[in-house]
């Protein structure tokens, strides 16, 4: 008994009285963290919003103006020789499509549409609807043929395609710069050579074509889908 009084006065577990000895700091550190901890703040649930220098405005750049999404189609700085500097611009309405000429002082800050992209691929037309399907969650979304408009001349099932979202709805797509298509309906092809003219041909989406004099029925031709022009044979 003596020697079990002496083992825990050595270990710290008995008080020289006789009573247990109170838990060693060591005990408390390894405590949970979340007991130790108050309680964590709340993460801010607030959009953050970014804001562009009129003077950084480029084609392509994306603005918020009178609560809706802009793309600037063409811009123009303007230095006159009395009076502030300026921006010209021309810009899209993403929703509306509508087109309108903009001037905005130089230095001053717009805000930045927040606008992301997600890749879907084209898998069908639904009537005059567009199904684009997200190959990791099959989830589908939804185009309506005016929404469209002159791109499905380009668009062919399989294609991947980025689809812009603005405040959690789609705004538009974008078709890839380069489409590959299917010729299905031209005069015989005469020659191999670049040289011999042009001719019209009708590719497998229905849309027409302008390609060299060499191209046939079956080839697989590349077109500038910004242009609609041809460029070469895949």
């Amino acid at each position: 008994m003596a020697s079990l009084r002496l083992r825990l006065l050595r270990h710290g577990h008995l008080s020289p009285s006789g009573a247990t000895a109170p838990p060693s700091s060591f005990a408390q550190l390894r405590r949970p963290s979340s007991c130790l901890a108050g309680p964590r703040p709340l993460r801010s649930r607030l959009t953050r919003v970014y804001a562009l220098s009129s003077n950084d405005i480029r084609v392509g750049s994306n603005l918020e103006v009178d609560g809706a999404p802009w793309k600037v189609i063409e811009f123009l700085h303007v230095k006159p020789g009395k009076g502030a500097a300026f921006v010209r611009t021309k810009m899209r309405n993403y929703i509306t499509g509508n087109t309108v000429d903009k001037t905005f002082r130089a230095g001053s800050t717009i805000p930045e549409a927040s606008i992301s992209k997600e890749t879907k691929q084209f898998t069908y037309k639904d009537g005059a609807q567009f199904v684009f399907m997200d190959l990791t969650t099959f989830e589908e979304s939804r185009l309506n043929e005016s929404d469209v408009g002159d791109r499905q001349k380009w668009l062919k099932e399989g294609m991947d395609c980025n689809l812009l979202y603005w405040n959690g709805r789609i705004i538009d797509f974008d078709l890839p710069i380069t489409v590959r298509l299917t010729v299905t309906d031209t005069d015989p092809g005469q020659g191999d050579s670049a040289q011999g003219g042009t001719k019209p041909a009708t590719v497998e989406t229905g849309a027409v074509v302008t390609v060299p004099s060499f191209v046939n029925v079956g080839d697989d031709i590349l077109i500038d889908s910004r242009t609609g022009q041809y460029m070469n044979r895949a």
